[in-house]
């Protein structure tokens, strides 16, 4: 059960930055429509599954596909 909510949420982060050239947690939680609990679940599943790397761009973390 919580696996298939874990991949569901991944899914639509990565879509929120598909196409774009990176977003913000902020940016990322909006365009994806996310609780904060959420998004970190999301982005911890891309992140193990090596689908998105985060970088710092003035002092602001920005994750984006690989």
């Amino acid at each position: 059960m919580m696996t298939e909510k874990a991949g569901e949420i991944a899914g639509r982060i990565w879509n929120a930055l598909n196409g774009s050239e990176g977003l913000t947690l902020k940016e990322i939680k909006t365009a994806a429509k996310l609780k904060e609990k959420e998004l970190y679940l999301g982005l911890g599943w891309l992140l193990r599954e090596d689908k998105i790397f985060s970088c710092i761009v003035e002092d602001e973390e920005i994750f984006a596909l690989k």
